[in-house]
């Protein structure tokens, strides 16, 4: 990567991480009005959630979340680890029951598309209308780039319940349980949960095809795809995140 090239990326970047504090998360534990779920069910769950991570050996509550979807393959995974140096491993695959619009990212308003691309959970909301919902930072510094300067649209989340209008609906019990993890995450200091959707699983022979076709007539959105492989392949080989960078012109660049 060229000096200048570099330079520009770290500027973006910083611009980015400097946004991303106006919108501080809001843990589940830190809203005095949920309390009354913590005595109940809430409890109840992270029971079980305690049970099926002693199960998989894994410690609770874990200090490190990474969260990546699949549109075409319909799988939200959960990756967890407790100390920076350790790969991830995954936790769950929870399914996606309900999706809207087709491969590609997301650019404007009322298109219906689920993003693709590079996140982070901005929002804890208990009082959704989706049962409960994690807010995704959409638009982030690439998409206010390239998606429409006037309406690139906004409210993305994964949530409960089972309808989609761009959003990653996974039904309640999942909510429930990635809620949980997520606020005990945030709890234990990570602010920035990352959330990478891909459009599929580029290691899925059927899913690589299907994106190859889908594709076809739209270079734009297959170079697209091309560019997020390359976070995808990083995190197969080490099971650890790149280093994830904007551009100028609103690529991203992945180290």
């Amino acid at each position: 990567m060229s000096r200048l090239l570099l330079k520009s990326c770290l500027q973006v970047f910083i611009a980015m991480i400097a946004g991303a504090s106006v919108y501080a998360q809001t843990a589940f534990n830190d809203n005095p009005k949920n309390n009354y779920r913590l005595g109940g069910t809430f409890n109840k769950l992270e029971d079980s959630l305690k049970k099926q991570f002693e199960e998989k050996k894994l410690a609770w509550p874990p200090q490190s979340l990474y969260i990546r979807s699949f549109k075409y393959d319909r799988q939200l995974e959960v990756w967890v680890k407790n100390n920076p140096n350790e790969p991830y491993r995954l936790f769950k695959t929870y399914k996606v029951c309900m999706q809207s619009g087709t491969m590609g990212p997301k650019r404007m308003e009322g298109d219906y598309q689920i993003p693709e691309g590079f996140y982070y959970i901005n929002e804890f909301n208990p009082n959704s209308k989706y049962h409960l919902s994690l807010g995704l930072n959409y638009p982030n510094a690439s998409d206010r780039i390239l998606s429409d300067s006037v309406r690139p649209g906004g409210a993305i989340y994964i949530h409960g319940n089972c309808v989609s209008t761009g959003c990653i609906a996974i039904s309640d019990l999942p909510i429930e349980e990635l809620f949980i993890i997520a606020s005990r995450v945030k709890a234990n200091g990570q602010d920035f949960i990352p959330v990478h959707v891909f459009p599929v699983k580029y290691d899925v022979k059927k899913s690589l095809q299907y994106l190859a076709e889908a594709t076809i007539r739209n270079q734009a959105v297959q170079k697209f795809a091309i560019k997020l492989k390359e976070a995808f392949d990083y995190f197969e080989e080490r099971k650890q995140l790149p280093v994830i960078l904007v551009n100028k012109s609103g690529e991203y660049v992945i180290n």
